[in-house]
């Protein structure tokens, strides 16, 4: 007979040695706070049709959420390189409670006024823009290199679960309790994702050197983002393929779903099918790891253009499911190939005020590209439209892979810890070698 008392300690199920205390708190705050976002966006505009208002009406509360989250995404990335990360991540979850609470109060008191819906929408716009540098450069310094992909990997199949299972529940509760209850759970995600976030452990960074004021920590971030062609050149890319995405899917998605497929629930059904295959990119990427990373990455840009063209002919719903699956799948390979490259290429001191730079350069165009939507449809037709859509996101792709870094950028084990251009350590000379060798082997991607 097994005695159970005999089993050796160092037997004990313990978790992977990448998943530390901070990464185990970030991963698990982030599953909070998806499952409560992904459904009050639904929530919200159901609360703005409830109240009476139109379509329009549900685009301008969008639109006031994105418009500060551009604009104070730089600022964002700056605080967040001169303060404690954790410390602005809680402050950005205490905003965002406050104002989905206030707005959670305004309908389920009955009869809220658009413009107050568009102020608390507004803050928390506002929060993100602060919470999403601070948060990418906290998760990044919570792994070590030779696993960070496999950690970026399942950090982000945990976050899309849990964002396809907000989506899910929330629909079901607004039909059964209504909007305003899914936004009171959604503050309640963010208290509690706040909380976690307080325990944090930022002793493993360094202090950093108190700088020459936001303006010169802005202008620093800056030299390190056109410093990199890698990098410069894919944000410019994603600012077109994000732009179009978005216009294809939040405006002609929808309208072709209406008048070819059936409705809403075809439409749902496709989304799904994408939000299935980013889950199974993201569990792909855990047991792969491609050597020339931004290369692999780049190349899966080009399935983002399928579900436009699928939009375009249209394919009936089997088929557009297929094609946003393999899109899904495709576009979560780019993302963890691009996290790991940022954790790999720029230092850790600097990794918000990067972030933010690609933050803002990634989706300063969606708020024009999809109010210019409806125009572009008028002007040229919905299919001529969409067909456009999709040769911008091959055109754009197929330029970045003109940027030799691009193509020959390699994997390595060690995080760089200087600045732009600095020969670091022999290990990077290494990596220098492998480029420009002829048998060399060889990023959060918004759509994710």
């Amino acid at each position: 007979m097994n005695n159970p008392a005999a089993t050796p300690p160092n037997r004990r199920i313990r978790r992977p040695e990448w998943a530390g205390r901070n990464y185990s708190l970030l991963t698990a705050s982030a599953i909070v706070t998806n499952l409560g976002t992904h459904g009050a966006l639904i929530a919200a505009a159901f609360a703005v049709l409830e109240s009476g208002g139109d379509g329009g009406d549900v685009g301008l509360v969008a639109a006031a959420r994105t418009l500060p989250l551009v604009l104070f995404l730089l600022i964002g990335g700056a605080i967040a390189d001169r303060l404690p990360r954790h410390r602005v991540m809680v402050a950005a979850n205490a905003l965002n409670c406050v104002s989905q609470a206030g707005f959670a109060v305004l309908v389920l008191a009955g009869d809220p006024q658009l413009w107050q819906m568009m102020v608390l929408t507004a803050l928390c716009g506002t929060g993100q823009a602060f919470f999403n540098p601070a948060a990418e450069g906290m998760l990044m310094s919570s792994v070590n290199g030779e696993q960070a992909s496999r950690a970026f990997a399942l950090f982000r199949m945990a976050m899309h679960g849990a964002g396809i299972g907000g989506a899910a529940l929330g629909g079901a509760m607004i039909a059964a309790v209504g909007p305003g209850w899914v936004l009171a759970i959604d503050a309640a995600a963010f208290a509690v994702a706040g909380a976690l976030r307080a325990f944090l452990d930022v002793s493993h960074i360094p202090e950093r050197v108190p700088g020459g004021g936001l303006l010169a920590d802005l202008r620093d971030g800056w030299q390190e983002f056109i410093g990199r062609p890698w990098l410069w050149s894919i944000v410019a890319q994603f600012s077109v393929v994000v732009a179009v995405v978005g216009a294809a899917d939040s405006v002609y998605g929808p309208l072709v779903a209406e008048e070819s497929l059936g409705g809403a629930r075809p439409w749902g059904l496709a989304l799904a099918a994408f939000g299935v295959g980013t889950l199974g990119g993201a569990l792909l990427m855990m047991r792969w790891k491609p050597r020339r990373m931004l290369l692999v990455g780049t190349l899966c840009v080009f399935p983002l253009a399928l579900p436009s063209a699928g939009l375009a002919v249209p394919l009936s719903i089997g088929p557009l499911a297929v094609v946003m699956f393999v899109s899904g799948v495709a576009i979560e390979v780019f993302g963890v190939a691009w996290m790991t490259t940022l954790h790999q290429e720029i230092p850790e001191e600097k990794l918000s005020r990067v972030s933010a730079y690609d933050w803002f350069g990634s989706t300063a165009m969606l708020p024009l590209s999809t109010a210019l939507a409806g125009p572009a449809e008028s002007v040229f037709g919905r299919d001529q439209a969409l067909w456009g859509c999709a040769a911008l996101i091959v055109l754009v792709t197929a330029l970045v892979l003109l940027v030799p870094d691009v193509r020959n950028l390699t994997r390595r084990t060690k995080q760089v810890t200087g600045h732009a251009g600095a020969v670091l350590s022999a290990d990077v000379q290494a990596n220098a070698s492998a480029r420009v060798s002829a048998d060399a082997e060889g990023p959060v991607g918004r759509l994710g």
